[in-house]
């Protein structure tokens, strides 16, 4: 998770935030990240979760990665 609130104007205030800090220094891959709308209704309320995917690792062979 990069970022988590449950104030709308504070999330929007951090992606626009992160948009230009990207758009300067290419930080953050937006084709892997996620965004989270937690509607709680009335017992909750609602949060805002910005993800980056993680991909799963990839298992290394028990001899090494040798395939002979």
């Amino acid at each position: 998770m990069l970022f988590e609130t449950q104030d709308e104007s504070e999330w929007r205030v951090e992606l626009q935030r992160l948009r230009t800090e990207n758009s300067e220094n290419k930080q953050i891959d937006w084709t892997a990240v996620r965004l989270d709308t937690l509607c709680g209704r009335l017992t909750q309320p609602t949060t805002y979760r910005l993800s980056l995917f993680v991909p799963t690792p990839v298992p290394v062979a028990a001899d090494g990665g040798s395939d002979n």
